[in-house]
């Protein structure tokens, strides 16, 4: 966070100045229940209303109700706003709101020296205190020397506020996010109307909290102007972003939105089903959302049904597509084998998080990736591709829907707890500029006595007909037991066998040259590459940048097919020196470059629960460029 000018600003606010900034990062932190996740998602929205480039990092308990005023109950909402294209939720934030002595102690070792700490006074009592950890008062004991501290006594602030409102009881100090919210907007010249027409809708059939939040958020406001908590506020101005119509969006959401497009493009109905699981439940809510558009969801009674019911919508003609985390997709395993054997276009969305079991459910990992590939039984090929950003799900759902369609076969889409619940602007695409995914049913019989032949294949894709049932002459069976060529009919034959685990297998190789080559970013002339999957994108390529401003030559590229891999892989890798693969688990890419291709490198490898920070990467490029 840097300085740029100072400017006075209007007659109400006399004695305060503004300082411009080209960057800050936010972290909002409470309890699990203090609502730090709507209020960051309410400041991201305002800043994306003011045009600025954000990214958004959510950290959450995975308890429903964690225990209140401990470590463990910490809830935070971290968000970087700038005047120019970032890659990241920031590093270090230069703003920390704490809403009780336990957020404090969780997060203010993040905090940036100097940085800014806004504290709910009110909650740092003793008995807080103590289910924090904390010997002594930190609000008087000096130890937070190092910081600019605004203290705000949240709790009788709200109360005052929302006395009229209508809300009662313990109820009362629900609110005291939005005051916190608008002391925000206040101290960053955030704008007010995104944040109260939100608070109308939201709880339109509840108008006394429609009037305590308001008022609330009014308070937190009016705070900062009458107390001048600080005498500098800050502006981040608008960044210059290609013109079109932007909006907000998770990863979840953007995939869903990229499910029904697909479904537009490919002039089918959209069916998803699905057991609500974290992180992935969200895709089921906004799907379900959408039955404007055609959208069929099911909610399943467990994974297996789900998956079941959706190899069924495949079999019936439909854009099929069921979602999972990890746990749900090894109990998926048994039926994707179905779709496998069978040859049917579905969609299998795996939203991975920490593992293994239950494990982490609300924090990120990448360690999917070799279970998606491998985790069937029998020779059971399938394509994997990764998402690399929340507004980049939304393509590559469309590709993913494109590679199951066009070859007839299961498809699995990677995505993860940072993508799904991370956010950025979003430039919405036109209808007309979708392409068309299409494929024609069969629809007379293909074979040379007039019988349908399911596994007669294509000559170019190596894909079979599409028969929708109830289609005269098209009857055929399909099924777990394998099939004859050609004709479908079961068989044990052992060459059979072997013929058609080859076709299988041939045809998901087969795709590799019908997808994009990976794309190198950065120096020509550079002896690393740092190569990644998945989220890792923005820490990669922010970290790239920061060694070319010091200097040093780098080049970047990122996967989104991880099988099969882009027809120029291993030249690409061979072109280089050095190469570094940054991933949330303990090296699973590298495991397959090096299966593949017989080339070394080297591995940035942590499971943690959290991204990486850009000076992770950026540290490791450095160290390799010494040597």
């Amino acid at each position: 966070m840097s300085d740029t000018t100072a400017t006075v600003n209007d007659e109400s606010e006399q004695q305060t100045q503004t300082a411009e900034l080209d960057r800050v990062v936010i972290r909002l932190a409470g309890d699990s229940g203090d609502g730090m996740q709507v209020a960051g998602s309410r400041f991201t929205d305002a800043s994306a209303a003011f045009g600025n480039d954000l990214a958004t990092l959510p950290s959450f308990p995975a308890e429903i109700r964690a225990p209140a005023g401990t470590l463990p109950g910490v809830s935070s909402f971290q968000v970087q706003i700038a005047d120019f294209d970032i890659l990241t939720a920031g590093d270090q934030p230069d703003v920390l709101v704490a809403m009780n002595p336990a957020a404090l102690k969780a997060n203010l070792a993040d905090l940036r020296q100097g940085g800014t700490l806004i504290v709910n006074t009110e909650a740092f009592n003793e008995r807080n205190l103590a289910k924090a950890g904390y010997e002594s008062n930190p609000l008087e004991d000096g130890s937070l020397e190092g910081y600019r501290v605004i203290k705000v006594p949240m709790e009788s602030l709200t109360k005052e506020a929302v006395k009229d409102s209508g809300v009662k009881g313990r109820d009362v100090l629900r609110s005291k996010n939005f005051f916190a919210l608008g002391l925000l907007a206040w101290l960053f010249h955030r704008p007010q109307e995104p944040t109260l027409q939100w608070v109308e809708q939201k709880f339109a059939s509840r108008p006394e909290v429609v009037k305590a939040n308001v008022s609330a958020f009014k308070a937190g406001y009016n705070f900062g102007v009458t107390t001048e908590a600080t005498k500098v506020t800050y502006l981040v101005k608008p960044a210059h972003l290609p013109p079109g119509t932007y909006t907000n969006v998770t990863g979840n959401t953007a995939l869903a939105w990229g499910l029904i497009a697909a479904a537009h493009a490919a002039k089918l109905p959209l069916f998803y089903g699905s057991y609500p699981i974290t992180p992935a439940s969200d895709i089921l809510h906004e799907l379900a959302r959408r039955k404007n558009f055609g959208v069929r969801t099911f909610q399943a009674e467990d994974e297996i049904a789900a998956v079941g019911a959706t190899i069924g919508a495949a079999f019936g003609g439909a854009l099929a597509v069921t979602g999972t985390s990890g746990p749900g997709l090894a109990l998926k395993s048994e039926g994707i084998s179905l779709a496998v054997m069978t040859e049917l276009p579905m969609v299998i969305v795996d939203v991975q998080r920490g593992g293994p079991s239950t494990g982490l459910p609300t924090k990120p990992e990448q360690t999917d990736l070799l279970f998606a590939l491998y985790g069937r039984h029998g020779e059971s090929p399938l394509p994997v591709l990764a998402a690399a950003s929340p507004s980049d799900a939304f393509d590559v759902a469309i590709e993913a829907a494109r590679i199951a369609l066009k070859y007839m076969t299961p498809v699995l889409l990677l995505s993860d707890n940072l993508i799904a619940n991370g956010s950025e602007p979003w430039r919405l695409p036109a209808i007309e500029d979708l392409p068309d995914i299409s494929v024609p049913f069969a629809t007379e019989p293909n074979g040379p006595d007039g019988r349908f032949m399911p596994y007669l294949r294509d000559v170019h894709t190596f894909a079979r007909p599409w028969a929708i049932p109830g289609t005269p002459g098209l009857e055929h069976r399909l099924g777990g037991l394998e099939k004859e060529a050609i004709t479908g009919n079961v068989s044990y034959d052992p060459a059979n066998h072997q013929l058609m685990t080859d076709s299988r297998a041939w045809k998901i190789a087969n795709i590799a040259s019908d997808i994009a080559p990976v794309e190198v970013e950065g120096d020509d002339d550079a002896s690393l590459l740092v190569l990644g999957w998945g989220s890792t994108l923005g820490s990669i390529r922010a970290a790239a940048r920061r060694a070319r401003n010091r200097g040093h030559k780098v080049a970047t590229a990122h996967l989104r097919y991880l099988n099969p891999f882009p027809e120029n892989l291993e030249d690409v890798l061979r072109s280089f020196e050095m190469i570094l693969v940054p991933e949330l688990n303990t090296g699973q890419l590298r495991r397959l470059l090096r299966a593949e291709y017989l080339i070394d490198s080297e591995g940035l490898n942590k499971v943690a629960g959290v991204p990486f920070k850009v000076a992770e990467v950026e540290d490791k490029i450095l160290e390799m460029l010494k040597r």
